[in-house]
């Protein structure tokens, strides 16, 4: 005999509610610091409490090679670049046991004392994968088996000036049917793709500076769309319909040897951050006809961000400060809310999970979960790395970003790549 359940309201509200949580843990991470290229995670069910328990590893593969790109994880595959016995490489994981799926290689590996192989992360975009090595090259594989589908060289094909020797450390950015990466140099600094073939769609021929090892983010101010990207020397908007130059403002001090950060955006206000103490600067973008203006706000060291970039939660900036310790920056005034300095959690990327930040110690790989709040520093535990790599450069830095997606957390240290599961 069926049993007749009265209370259908609350039963679908449950099954509504258990198919959000789901959904929610099983988010994408497919480019570069996630959705938006903001840095934060969004997750239902994650153990963020590591005082008295740190999360279990999974599993750990031992065969991503040389380099710093940072997983991304589409479904329950996981994208990266590598490098071993003379030639970079991308690669593909299954993220629940940690075997290998694919294994490309993409050609001579990229070899500098700081570390050889591929600097930024794999962006996937509708069975693609589009990725830049070290030297340079940018290729467009499928993410089925990590087939070429196309590839263009930055140096041959555009003329491209990298700012230093480091290394070309972008990570391309997918918009629409447009593929946006930065060859730097006298041409222009910026090109778009056509995501399908790799052929030229436009060059911002007003921009013609160095590339940087930051990579853009897209922006909608007023209604005009548009490319914010760093330069050597420069913060730009670029129309996203032709590469017109929208706005530039200079971003340099004395000595500035490399820039890295990732540009923050809200609210049409766009934020940068520089080391080699140039410091911190928020511009105010209002659309004026057809074109940008761009105000700035304030210009401050009170976050001077070398690398490891800063997140923005609830309007404040957190950050890591050289010569300071980490930073909660109020992001409309400028002013530091407060700062504190440990010996053991030092300069390293920043990530926000939920209301919670995670803090890499790039010497150690020591990580540091705290809260993002702005009532001060409150720590809730620490986690070593379970093991440090035996590839050594000339400074032995833990330099690849952390990663959370589908619940559980990805870490990495050249050929190592760990998994922790963040719901048990």
């Amino acid at each position: 005999m069926t049993k007749i359940i009265k209370n259908k309201g609350a039963i679908a509200l449950a099954a509504i509610m258990l198919v959000s949580v789901m959904e929610i843990n099983a988010q994408d991470w497919a480019q570069w610091r996630g959705d938006n290229r903001e840095g934060i995670v969004k997750a239902a069910g994650l153990k963020l409490d590591w005082s008295q328990k740190t999360p279990t590893l999974s599993w750990t593969f031992r065969q991503a090679g040389s380099g710093y790109s940072a997983p991304v994880i589409v479904g329950t595959t996981l994208y990266c670049q590598g490098a071993d016995d003379g030639s970079d490489f991308a690669f593909s994981l299954d993220i629940r046991t940690g075997n290998l799926i694919w294994k490309q290689k993409l050609g001579a590996q990229f070899t500098e004392s700081r570390g050889n192989g591929p600097r930024g992360s794999v962006t996937v975009d509708n069975g693609k994968l589009y990725l830049i090595r070290g030297g340079g090259q940018i290729h467009c594989l499928s993410a089925a088996d990590g087939k070429m589908i196309w590839q263009k060289d930055f140096k041959d094909d555009f003329a491209g000036k990298m700012m230093s020797g480091w290394g070309f450390s972008e990570s391309p950015l997918i918009d629409g049917n447009l593929v946006i990466c930065s060859p730097g140099g006298d041409q222009g600094t910026v090109v778009a793709l056509d995501k399908n073939t790799g052929a030229l769609v436009w060059r911002a021929g007003e921009l013609t500076e160095n590339a940087s090892h930051s990579s853009a983010i897209v922006a909608d101010v007023n209604g005009i769309r548009q490319y914010i990207v760093l330069t050597a020397k420069s913060a730009a908007g670029l129309s996203a319909k032709d590469g017109k130059l929208l706005w530039k403002t200079p971003v340099e001090g004395p000595r500035v040897a490399a820039v890295i950060p990732t540009p923050v955006f809200h609210n049409n206000m766009v934020y940068i951050t520089n080391g080699y103490n140039v410091g911190c600067i928020l511009a105010k973008l209002t659309r004026n006809g057809d074109g940008v203006d761009a105000e700035i706000v304030y210009e401050n060291k009170n976050i001077v961000n070398q690398h490891g970039g800063v997140v923005l939660m609830n309007g404040y900036i957190y950050g890591f400060s050289d010569g300071v310790g980490f930073v909660c920056q109020n992001l409309e005034t400028g002013e530091t809310v407060w700062r504190e300095r440990i010996n053991e959690v030092i300069k390293g990327a920043v990530l926000a999970v939920n209301d919670r930040l995670l803090l890499l110690n790039e010497r150690s790989g020591l990580l540091t979960i705290i809260a993002a709040s702005p009532d001060g520093w409150k720590e809730f535990g620490r986690m070593p790395f379970p093991e440090r790599t035996k590839i050594m450069t000339q400074d032995n830095m833990v330099s690849t970003h952390p990663v959370v997606a589908d619940g559980k957390l990805f870490l990495r240290d050249h050929d190592l790549l760990f998994c922790f599961d963040l719901t048990k």
